[in-house]
């Protein structure tokens, strides 16, 4: 898809054409005597409901937002992918090797030779090319930076070497294979698929290779309410295996019943087989496939409360669900360092700032990071002094959902 920047950012439009003026000038810089062919946005995302259910085949609610990663791009004929972030190192990747490399692993370059590796797989067209990007995705927000980045690279190769072709859900599995394969982190797909499709879309994965999305249409501010997240300053750095103990624990529940994965194991059943659960998988792994069963279902009546305009209901189904990441999920902080718990500090200042009213609950995969609130316009600015007072200046972000995922800018 190509859009114009007029549509892509509306009354921003002005701040946003500087700001690729400055990613230009910066693309002269790191590669003199050459100026950019074409520029790309790719967009953060905010999981909305479904928390730590994407992995196993179950339903999320998400959201692509106005927070994005943009890349300035001129394709080459070396079949090398030069690319640098805005205060980070160029990444270089021969294109001729398209297997993982254990020292890209948990690395950018390991994303780009990952989308490049599986694109070609699948009969689309690869080559090279000279980028430079710069990110409002803060790495560590819960707004999915790496989703965004992997997004931005299927959406480069897409345009400059398929004509646009590769779908926004095929951008979304090719970029999920990346992560999973060559970075090495075992995500769901919730995260690229927000950013590839766009809007406010509800998934079911129930079948990954082709999963559901219906777009629902909403206007927060409709209904007088602001969606912000709260970024409490936690470090995301050796997280994966938290991360990772996640799905592993569900499956491992799954497998009692000889299943794959929780989505197909009958919940009377595992209820009715608990006992001998905790012994098979432990009382954590039990735990957290209640959250699953629980989640899953929840999100079907967060999604059909939306489309009934019954926003209240919706909001005490979002407060419920953050209640069960909390007690049954338990990814609010990581078990190895118990005096780092900002998520918790967070949800209980937001609990007693709106005193009953909105909504709340941890966001994305948790451990560190972000929360998410529902905030009464009248009492947006409060709220935001009163989480900067605590967490700092700017921690505080006030989100639009954004219509397109991934795109060529014209």
């Amino acid at each position: 898809m190509i859009v114009s920047m007029e549509e892509l950012y509306g009354g921003s439009v002005g701040e946003q054409k500087k700001r690729y003026a400055e990613l230009d000038a910066f693309f002269g810089k790191v590669f003199p005597g050459e100026t950019p062919a074409a520029h790309f946005s790719a967009p953060g995302r905010t999981e909305v409901g479904g928390n730590h259910t994407d992995h196993n085949h179950g339903r999320v609610l998400a959201a692509a937002v106005d927070l994005d990663v943009i890349a300035s791009v001129r394709a080459t004929q070396d079949n090398v992918i030069r690319l640098e972030s805005v205060g980070h190192r160029m990444d270089t990747v021969d294109l001729g090797v398209l297997v993982p490399q254990e020292e890209e692993r948990e690395h950018s370059a390991s994303l780009i030779r990952g989308v490049a590796a599986r694109l070609s797989e699948l009969g689309y067209c690869v080559g090279g090319f000279h980028a430079v990007t710069t990110s409002k995705v803060l790495k560590g927000s819960g707004l999915s930076s790496s989703a965004a980045f992997e997004i931005l690279v299927a959406t480069i190769l897409s345009h400059l070497y398929n004509d646009g072709n590769v779908d926004p859900v095929t951008a979304a599995q090719v970029s999920q294979y990346a992560e999973n394969v060559f970075f090495g982190k075992p995500s769901g797909l919730l995260d690229q698929m927000a950013a590839s499709v766009g809007g406010f879309t509800a998934m079911d994965f129930a079948d990954p290779a082709a999963p559901k999305v219906e777009r629902i249409d909403f206007d927060l501010a409709k209904y007088g309410y602001a969606l912000c997240v709260v970024d409490t300053g936690g470090s995301h750095s050796d997280l994966t295996g938290e991360y990772a103990a996640v799905p592993a624990e569900m499956r491992s529940v799954a497998s009692f019943f000889g299943k794959d994965f929780l989505r197909d194991v009958d919940e009377s059943a595992f209820y009715e087989n608990i006992p001998a659960l905790r012994k098979a998988a432990g009382d954590r792994a039990v735990l957290r496939a209640m959250h699953f069963f629980d989640d899953d279902r929840t999100v079907t009546k967060e999604a059909e409360a939306l489309k009934s305009g019954d926003f209240e209901t919706f909001l005490k189904l979002v407060t419920s669900s953050g209640h069960s990441s909390e007690t049954h999920l338990q990814n609010v902080y990581a078990s190895g360092n118990p005096k780092e718990q900002g998520i918790p500090l967070a949800l209980a200042l937001i609990a007693k700032e709106l005193n009953g009213r909105g909504a709340y609950r941890v966001h994305g995969g948790g451990f560190a990071g972000t929360v998410q609130a529902y905030v009464p316009l009248e009492s947006l600015g409060s709220f935001q002094k009163r989480m900067e007072s605590v967490f700092g200046v700017g921690s505080c972000y006030v989100l639009r959902v954004r219509s397109v995922g991934g795109v060529q800018v014209s």
